[in-house]
């Protein structure tokens, strides 16, 4: 596989911004457009090389995921996500990767991780049952990623784990009908007692202890990263590209555009505009060259087999979700500065405006308990969180 992975994108991304309106007034992503970024290799970046992956820098891969959110936000959040599924995948027992993977390389994965399924132990695995919300491109995948609490006999609760799920055990249900990232198609997912194995199950607090059986399999330093930083950059880095695309598209627009402002001048020479560009290009930058630093110094103690310390892991969450406020901050400089261009519905970047903000309100951008966590990190005080 050409592992050219942008190159290829960068050839997409016309007819991805073309589509954006489309995506975003019918609520879906067409299968032609997934097709051309599996062809890409993008859902291949982060997947082992032993199934024909590319076992890519995690930079490299959020680099790919802010350029198409650039283009459009829900292709951008749906490439996220179910582009980081192969790497928690490769965590899993030897056998289920198997399952997936040995029948079709290419195959994709959904997700819903709040634990919110119910899986009772029965002969030689699990019998779960739940209603998980939010599965971000379902409608493209084979399998699932469905979290849930493994309860004892009496109902008292021993344990969480993420299941493994095939795509005819469970039902999807069309409810996916919001404000902004329209096209991302979070629809929810029923199973009702269906069986799963116990090696397709694992347990979240072994990966938030950065182990799991598939290190057997996969001994590459990616796949020793936290779970917590590599998942919560999914959520961060396309919103960071809806926000670069809305300031590259007033950018351009202003420069051939003469139109006149309120004071009677042309826009294009309107300092507060000039301002608000600036602040935005800063916020933009400020929050990529964080996620970017961080994945390297998180890929760095990785490959030497080192523990990674609290406060690498903390900064990295505290710079997760203090770049979803960047990236907000930067699309509402650039709604303001755009005036009465940026009303029509559709445009992109009132549909930035809203992509971003339907996006920092994912779990994984709960700003203040997150930093709050920080906080006590920096007071030497005990931290315990998945996402760290």
């Amino acid at each position: 596989m050409n592992d050219d992975v942008a190159g290829v994108v960068g050839e997409l991304l016309p007819a991805l911004f073309d589509d954006a309106a489309g995506v975003d007034a019918a609520g879906s992503i067409s299968d032609r457009t997934i097709a051309d970024l599996v062809a890409a290799g993008v859902f291949r970046m982060l997947q082992p090389k032993w199934c024909g992956g590319l076992e890519t820098d995690p930079v490299r891969f959020y680099d790919v995921v802010r350029a198409v959110s650039g283009a459009c936000g829900s292709t951008g959040w749906v490439a996220s996500f179910l582009g980081v599924h192969p790497w928690h995948l490769a965590l899993f027992d030897e056998r289920a990767q198997h399952d997936v993977w040995s029948p079709d390389p290419a195959a994709l994965i959904c997700s819903s991780y709040a634990p919110v399924g119910r899986l009772i132990s029965v002969a030689g695995g699990y019998e779960l049952s739940g209603h998980w919300r939010f599965a971000s491109g379902c409608a493209h995948t084979s399998w699932a990623l469905l979290s849930g609490v493994v309860v004892a006999e009496h109902g008292q609760p021993v344990d969480i784990v993420t299941a493994l799920v095939p795509r005819a055990d469970y039902r999807i249900e069309n409810v996916w009908d919001v404000v902004g990232l329209r096209g991302a198609g979070s629809n929810d997912l029923h199973a009702d007692r269906i069986f799963v194995p116990d090696y397709r199950t694992l347990r979240n607090y072994d990966v938030a202890l950065r182990r799991g059986p598939g290190q057997k399999l996969n001994t590459g330093s990616l796949y020793r990263l936290p779970f917590g930083s590599v998942f919560s950059y999914a959520v961060t880095a396309p919103l960071i590209g809806m926000a670069e695309g809305a300031l590259e598209f007033f950018s351009e627009r202003m420069r051939d555009r003469n139109s006149l402002s309120f004071g009677g001048g042309s826009h294009t020479a309107d300092e507060p505009a000039h301002i608000a560009v600036a602040r935005a290009g800063s916020e933009v930058d400020a929050a990529a060259l964080q996620l970017s630093r961080n994945l390297g110094d998180l890929s760095e103690c990785a490959r030497r087999r080192e523990e990674i310390p609290m406060d690498l892991r903390l900064r990295a969450r505290r710079d997760q979700v203090c770049g979803t406020e960047r990236a907000c901050r930067a699309v509402d400089l650039v709604f303001a500065a755009a005036g009465g261009m940026a009303l029509r519905r559709g445009n992109p970047i009132e549909r930035a405006w809203r992509d971003v903000h339907t996006g920092s309100a994912h779990a994984a951008n709960d700003v203040e308990s997150s930093l709050a966590l920080v906080g006590r990190g920096a007071f030497g005080l005990y931290v315990d969180d998945m996402l760290v």
